[in-house]
């Protein structure tokens, strides 16, 4: 490995990780303990993963990405949004890059991930690739007049996407299209009537091997996750083990390597529907950093180093995950630590180190013990400190 450093007496091997957020900065504290050095390209100065030697570019360019490459031994991503040509070059100059291109595809481009994984035989929603509102009216009709409108490719925590009941609420998404040289389409989707939303992660090596956590219950509050309920209540048997039988085809239909994280519907009449893919560490997976033998961080590193993975058990009966949203109105979260952890001491707090601002993700607190209930009062009381 041509990046290798030598650290003391010892050589460390340097994983690169394109993007600065959160989850980038989340994988630090298990790269150290593993002996691994984290080397980030972020997108701005000041960004969450600057305790790591930062590198700032665009990750559009490509030759801001092909020299990061020369300064690491192995790729791997904050977000799934570096252009194919360029991932598709790191592959072609022998840059080990985990996922790879041919996997990230599906989760850049919504249309090719619904295409692929009906392909692969898996649950989806109905849905259809409409490129004018004449065709979505056409399944609008077909479908009790209402349905879900996807961008095909940029949307997260609740952007482009768009609930309709008529031909031209997606006009205005129709326009853009027309104006874009690339042209394309909009991705509709069924309205599912779903009892409520599940997440599966799962971890894969590039020699094959698999793991998956325990299947999770997400609640979302205006398109962003706010909880993740590990596991999932009355989901232990079938529901699980299905679940996770999702996970696994997705996971070794697309060839992903690292943390994958399925995002599922359990609708009203006992179904699991695939609802979005996520090929890297996750929110519905933050859980895991307190809550499970091998966090969805350190296991993301061994997988992209084809290490044998860690036990995915969880290591209480309830681990409840809230998220901070937006933070507090004046002052920072470090203001609020010695109210909040004074009333709960056993409670983890998570701080990505990014400014206040009204639904902004700053952090997240972890819960965890036998009682459910209690659980879940312990996590969302620590969080009420930090938010206004």
């Amino acid at each position: 490995m041509k990046a290798r450093t030598e650290i003391g007496e010892h050589m460390a091997t340097i994983v690169g990780v394109i993007g600065g957020g959160q989850l980038a900065r989340m994988m630090i504290p298990a790269a150290v303990n593993l002996g691994i050095e984290i080397r980030v390209l972020a997108e701005d100065e000041g960004m969450s993963a600057d305790l790591a030697a930062l590198g700032v570019g665009d990750y559009r360019d490509r030759d801001v990405v092909l020299a990061f490459a020369e300064t690491v031994d192995v790729i791997t991503f904050d977000h799934e949004h570096v252009p194919q040509e360029i991932l598709r070059e790191l592959v072609e100059r022998g840059v080990p890059v985990h996922p790879g291109p041919d996997a990230l595809l599906y989760a850049q481009d919504k249309l090719l991930m619904r295409q692929k994984l009906s392909d692969l035989g898996l649950p989806v929603p109905d849905w259809a690739r409409v490129e004018n509102p004449e065709q979505l009216g056409e399944f609008l009709a077909a479908h009790d007049g209402r349905a879900v409108v996807k961008t095909a490719r940029g949307g997260y925590d609740g952007k482009g996407v768009r609930v309709v009941s008529h031909a031209h609420d997606a006009d205005d998404w129709f326009a853009a299209l027309a104006e874009d040289a690339n042209g394309g389409a909009l991705l509709v989707e069924e309205l599912v009537d779903f009892r409520r939303e599940l997440a599966q992660l799962v971890a894969r090596r590039p020699s094959g091997e698999i793991l998956a956590w325990p299947v999770v219950e997400t609640v979302q509050r205006n398109g962003v996750c706010a909880e993740v309920i590990a596991p999932a209540p009355a989901s232990a048997g079938k529901l699980a083990d299905i679940a996770g039988d999702i996970a696994i085809a997705v996971a070794e239909g697309i060839g992903v390597t690292g943390v994958m994280a399925v995002e599922l519907f359990e609708t009203t009449d006992e179904r699991l529907l695939v609802n979005e893919l996520a090929m890297r560490p996750h929110n519905s997976g933050h859980w895991s950093m307190d809550g499970s033998t091998t966090s969805q961080f350190e296991q993301h590193l061994r997988a992209v180093l084809d290490l044998p993975l860690g036990a995915t058990g969880a290591r209480d009966p309830w681990t409840v995950m809230v998220n901070i949203l937006g933070g507090p109105a004046t002052g920072t979260l470090f203001d609020r630590y010695p109210a909040a952890l004074s009333a709960h001491p056993t409670v983890k707090v998570h701080n990505y180190g990014k400014s206040p601002r009204p639904g902004r993700k700053v952090g997240h607190v972890t819960a965890g013990g036998d009682d459910l209930d209690d659980v879940a009062y312990e996590a969302r009381a620590t969080a009420a400190f930090f938010q206004d």
